[in-house]
């Protein structure tokens, strides 16, 4: 016998819940795609996406997933040959570098392991020591997806400033943007990419670079730059298509306006509070469940931690018990461990990631965190008793 019939509960770290108001706007006929309703709506996108990053600066629209960001990034401001500096905290870090080397790129990666974020002055030497600045752009994530681990943009920046080096800092935001705050402007970044289908509620399938008037004078001193990706007339277009290097992404365009009409009435302050509250939350589920058995959260510092996602680690063969008890018999998904592989645990089963960015809030966390609890029970999982209550008093305080 099963329980589980009735609403599905995705709590992986994206794609994210998708809020109904965002489902309804995109259960419609197509539009016109060359004048009209779909124009007026694209434009209006454009000031709402600068909001959320906090920057006043030059935003482009593909249509593509996080992965063709990265590559939309890259291929702006960069040549084969150059070379990047490369600040890894997990596997989407070095995914980054991947693609990077794919185009071409060469990397300097330096890898602080999947438990803490990375060292400012360690970078800050690395560019010191780069007396030539072959180095033409630093690559962070200010959110590994993976290990959960939040790094620190302005100090990176300040880091930069101090070895007086002129690298472009690019960011990748696709797993914080809308959840952890993120200050574009203020924090001197140069080049960010985020996607749709996290902080911003809508389904997969857009991603945007975001680039600052330093990287847009990059842009110009490249040899050139593949017409898909070109970021210059995506967003400097006269024609609607522009935006977009073809056919408009009708639908995600309709959903992506009211998920942004949401964050504005929220308020980014609130948006960002009510994730710090919520992953307060779990934080102290997991503590309590982690007091009487093998239950550790992989970052131990909850300043280094995300608002969006936690990466556990819990062990053989605990994990896909737990994870495959909480689907099948409570209706909850929970995410892999992914890229988190240890010498006993090559593929990383023993770690499992709560999602806890978007469309999320107390009894969605609740209802979570009170399925993983009777997995614990169900499986005969070591555990620590009172983990609902604990969650329940940080939410109860605010």
């Amino acid at each position: 016998m099963t329980l589980k019939n009735g609403q599905q509960y995705l709590a992986i770290p994206g794609p994210s819940v998708m809020p109904e108001a965002v489902l309804r706007a995109m259960h419609r006929s197509a539009p016109n795609i060359y004048e009209g309703e779909l124009v007026e709506v694209t434009e209006s996108l454009i000031p709402d996406l600068r909001l959320v990053a906090g920057t006043e600066h030059n935003v482009a629209i593909y249509i593509a997933n996080g992965h063709g960001a990265w590559e939309a990034a890259l291929a702006n401001v960069l040549n084969e040959g150059d070379t990047v500096l490369v600040a890894a905290t997990g596997r989407f870090g070095h995914g980054w570098a991947e693609m990077a080397r794919d185009l071409g790129i060469k990397t300097k990666v330096v890898d602080f392991g999947r438990k803490s974020p990375f060292d400012p002055d360690r970078l800050e030497k690395v560019l010191r020591e780069d007396t030539d600045h072959k180095i033409k752009a630093v690559l962070a994530t200010h959110v590994d997806t993976s290990s959960g681990v939040l790094n620190d943009i302005p100090a990176l920046r300040a880091a930069m400033n101090a070895a007086g080096h002129p690298a472009l800092l690019m960011a990748d935001c696709i797993a914080s943007l809308g959840c952890d705050r993120f200050e574009m402007d203020a924090w001197g970044v140069d080049v960010m990419v985020a996607a749709s289908q996290k902080g911003l509620m809508t389904p997969p399938g857009l991603g945007f670079v975001y680039f600052s008037d330093k990287a847009a004078e990059a842009r110009k001193a490249m040899a050139r730059v593949s017409r898909y990706w070109d970021w210059e007339p995506r967003a400097n277009p006269d024609y609607l298509y522009q935006y977009f290097g073809g056919t408009a992404p009708t639908h995600h365009l309709y959903g992506l306006r009211v998920a942004l009409d949401m964050l504005k009435e929220e308020g980014m302050e609130n948006v960002w509070r009510r994730h710090d509250v919520l992953a307060r939350a779990i934080w102290a589920a997991c503590d309590t469940w982690g007091q009487d058995g093998p239950l550790t959260i992989n970052v131990a510092d909850p300043s280094h931690r995300s608002r969006a996602v936690t990466s556990l680690r819990i062990g053989l063969p605990y994990g896909p018990k737990l994870r495959t008890w909480t689907e099948q018999n409570a209706g909850v998904t929970l995410g892999i461990g992914l890229g988190m592989f240890e010498k006993d645990d090559p593929k990383g089963e023993g770690f499992f990631r709560i999602g806890h960015m978007g469309h999320v809030n107390p009894q969605m966390v609740m209802g979570a965190l009170g399925a993983i609890d009777m997995a614990f029970k169900a499986e005969g999982i070591p555990h620590g008793a009172g983990a609902l209550e604990a969650a329940a008093q940080v939410i109860a305080a605010g």
